[in-house]
């Protein structure tokens, strides 16, 4: 599994960062029409197959279907709904959310491409009702995980890689350290560059 994980929230972002050298992208579309997310999900399959990088399509696991996207990420409460059986027909794979090890057992149970954990540290992106999991979480979650690959979230930055990996992440999912960088693509260079160390 790639390194660096990168989320954004606009097909737009995601054409000015791929280039940049990310190979795993998760569109993660909030808040907008159904014919919006439709497009942007289209747009965004078509251009990483361009720039021969992973579309990760996030919650709409049915657009992701209808569209011809193979990899979707689902959240605790969107496992309830999807029908993983059609994914698995379709050779959709997919990600789950997990912020305890109750969610992980479950998540786990489903057979995932891989599980993530967050926020690891102090988050501006959202209000959760976790708190940071911290290293030795990671390191826990590494161990119950197994051969599923672990994706580490929330709050990190290259600094923090060298820890979250030593720890056992497989991954490193960003969001906020590029989003609110001045130069949101040399940020996604220097991500890329820290990852392959």
């Amino acid at each position: 599994m790639e390194r660096f994980f990168l989320i954004t929230g606009h097909v737009g972002r995601l054409e000015l960062l791929v280039p940049q050298g990310a190979r795993l992208v998760q569109l993660r579309i909030k808040d907008q029409p159904e014919a919006e997310v439709r497009r942007q999900i289209a747009r965004a399959r078509d251009f990483c197959a361009v720039h021969g990088a992973q579309l990760v399509v996030n919650d709409y696991w049915q657009a992701a279907l209808e569209l011809n996207c193979n990899f979707v990420h689902l959240g605790q409460e969107d496992m309830d709904t999807a029908d993983f059986a059609a994914l698995r027909r379709r050779g959709v794979r997919f990600g789950l959310s997990t912020h305890d090890e109750a969610e992980l057992e479950r998540a786990l149970s489903f057979g995932p491409a891989y599980v993530a954990l967050g926020p690891v540290y102090p988050t501006l992106l959202k209000k959760m009702k976790w708190g940071p999991q911290g290293l030795e979480q990671v390191a826990r979650w590494k161990r119950m995980a197994g051969d599923t690959p672990l994706v580490a979230i929330g709050g990190l930055t290259p600094e923090r890689l060298p820890g979250v990996f030593a720890a056992g992440a497989d991954s490193a999912a960003v969001v906020t350290d590029i989003q609110l960088a001045e130069d949101p693509e040399a940020r996604t260079r220097e991500w890329v560059e820290a990852c392959r160390t």
